[in-house]
């Protein structure tokens, strides 16, 4: 199975013509018809159910849609790092962030490392924990920001400095807004949006045993879109404190939970990583950042 024509799977799946995705391939309609036969016979299934004016994926098509998705990615990186290799001037560099208002540090980071070299690509992507350390792991990124422990067998580490409060967004108008800080008792009637990490993580620590009695309506992996449904008047969110705006013209505002829970950030790369030289420069200057707050 080449590379090639896995493009060109993706791209007749993206179409859903093979006219148009031999068109934009630059090649003729019977040479793409021709490889995705052959495709077909090497795997030994369906990949697509042909139409008179269009195409579609079979089961097995979407299955490879995923895969095919995820090896292209890998090959784009690989060809990205080694065409980096000859030149610090530029690179691409992968990062998966989740959600905290700690990732300032990389902000920074960067910042710096745009001062020295011009031409770098950043290509982060958001996500809870899980998410982006799976990516990490099947090689996608070059490292990520997570805001749990590090699996220390799997993964070196840089603490960040300070941590995110949990507490409670909602709408000004709910009657918790009334309080100076929320307890357990006080979220019971409400439905709850959170991340699928926090509720299965975080929400054990601050309630315990009454972590079942808890009304999570919706997990989220943004804040930003479970916001949204606060303020549409649907329910609560427990998360991190400065991630949304709260201010005097919003119609939201965050509250503080007691007992306070706080959550500390990592910067998490696999062991015996091998960097590209601007994803070890970026590294190295997050590492100073980092260094300059715990001093």
């Amino acid at each position: 199975m080449e590379i090639r024509v896995l493009r060109y799977f993706l791209e007749i799946a993206r179409e859903g013509n093979m006219t148009r995705a031999a068109k934009r391939l630059h090649v003729t309609q019977p040479t793409l018809s021709k490889q995705m036969k052959e495709l077909e016979q090497e795997l030994g299934k369906k990949l697509f159910r042909r139409g008179s004016t269009s195409v579609s994926l079979t089961d097995e098509g979407m299955l490879l849609r995923k895969r095919a998705e995820d090896l292209l990615a890998m090959a784009d990186k690989i060809e990205n790092e080694f065409k980096a290799l000859d030149e610090i001037t530029g690179g691409d560099i992968y990062i998966g962030c989740a959600e905290s208002h700690l990732i300032k540090y990389l902000a920074r980071a960067v910042s710096r490392l745009n001062e020295k070299y011009a031409g770098i690509h950043y290509h982060i992507t958001s996500g809870d924990t899980s998410q982006v350390a799976e990516s990490l792991d099947r090689g996608l990124l070059d490292f990520a920001l997570i805001v749990e422990p590090p699996d220390l067998s799997k993964y070196n580490y840089l603490e960040v400095p300070g941590h995110d409060t949990w507490g409670v967004l909602m709408r000004k108008d709910c009657p918790l807004a009334d309080k100076a800080a929320i307890e357990v008792s006080d979220i019971l009637p409400y439905p709850i949006f959170c991340s699928e990490q926090s509720a299965k993580v975080d929400l054990p620590r601050w309630c315990g045993e009454q972590v079942d009695q808890l009304n999570v309506m919706a997990t989220f992996n943004l804040s930003g879109n479970a916001a949204v449904f606060a303020r549409e008047g649907l329910g609560v969110v427990l998360t991190f404190d400065k991630l949304i705006e709260v201010s005097e013209e919003s119609d939201l505002c965050f509250r503080q939970i007691i007992p306070s829970l706080h959550t500390k950030m990592y910067v998490i790369w696999k062991k015996y990583q091998v960097f590209t030289p601007v994803a070890e420069r970026l590294l190295s200057e997050l590492k100073n950042q980092c260094l300059q707050d715990f001093l």
